[in-house]
């Protein structure tokens, strides 16, 4: 006898997440996780703020699934999670947007041209994605208040970060010090890790040999080969190795005679 089966209806994965985004929208699920736990511990979350005046990528939705996780983590076992949304609107990524619409380059043109006009151009091109970034954040599902967001070029937040840093000043957390920094000639500024990588392509890095005059004797150097020149102007000191061997050669060019210890190998 031939048995019946019911016919099962296929899941649309697509037309469900929309369904179940319309229904925490119309219900205000993400407000009421915060009302509903007024009384528990707090656990607030900035998010580190992107760069509005760029489109957002694939890699936004992977660094902001797991900053979710850990918020929706936290509501679950309790805690009122505030979550503050915010844009950063510094930084090289605005200025050289800007600078690619005006034809500029280097400082001087932008002094040329005038930092008035160009602080306000940049301020106008800060939040040129704002709709996709928010359509973004909706679509995935990712809970933060973007109704009141800081802004980094904003006197409210640019005093806070004045305040917390004279905080630590207060206590005496705040030295003065050298470090070696990625440098750009043309801004006439720093650049972090994230805006050297803008910029990145393959080049033949090169390698330079330093010689390091002993005091005992001008005419005697020890011989150091490296690949990172631009940490010779911090090097504080040498190393030799206890197990290799070593030897003094003699190098003359004309009148000139100099004495280099290296690795024999």
């Amino acid at each position: 006898m031939a048995k019946k089966f019911k016919e099962v209806k296929q899941l649309a994965y697509p037309k469900a997440e929309v369904e179940i985004l319309n229904w925490w929208k119309e219900k205000k699920i993400f407000k009421k996780s915060l009302e509903s736990r007024n009384d528990g511990i707090p656990f607030t979350f900035f998010e580190g703020p992107p760069t509005a005046n760029g489109k957002p990528g694939i890699h936004h939705v992977m660094s902001r699934t797991v900053k979710d996780l850990f918020c929706r983590y936290k509501t679950l076992k309790g805690f009122r999670v505030e979550r503050k949304g915010g844009w950063d609107t510094h930084g090289l990524p605005v200025e050289i947007e800007v600078e690619k619409q005006l034809g500029l380059e280097g400082r001087a043109q932008v002094e040329e041209y005038g930092l008035e006009k160009y602080n306000a151009q940049c301020r106008e091109s800060v939040l040129k994605y704002k709709d996709l970034w928010d359509d973004l954040t909706n679509r995935m599902a990712y809970w933060v208040d973007l109704e009141n967001p800081y802004i980094t070029f904003e006197n409210d937040y640019i005093e806070s970060v004045w305040w917390a840093f004279k905080q630590l000043y207060d206590k005496k957390l705040v030295y003065k010090g050298y470090k070696i920094q990625w440098y750009s000639p043309g801004s006439g500024t720093v650049l972090s890790s994230h805006e050297v990588s803008l910029g990145y392509e393959e080049t033949q890095d090169p390698s330079i040999y330093v010689k390091f005059p002993l005091d005992a004797d001008e005419n005697v150097y020890f011989l150091a080969w490296t690949t990172t020149p631009w940490t010779i102007i911090s090097n504080m000191a040498l190393a030799v190795h206890p197990d290799l061997e070593y030897v003094k050669i003699k190098v003359s060019e004309g009148e000139l005679t100099e004495h280099y210890i290296l690795a024999k190998d």
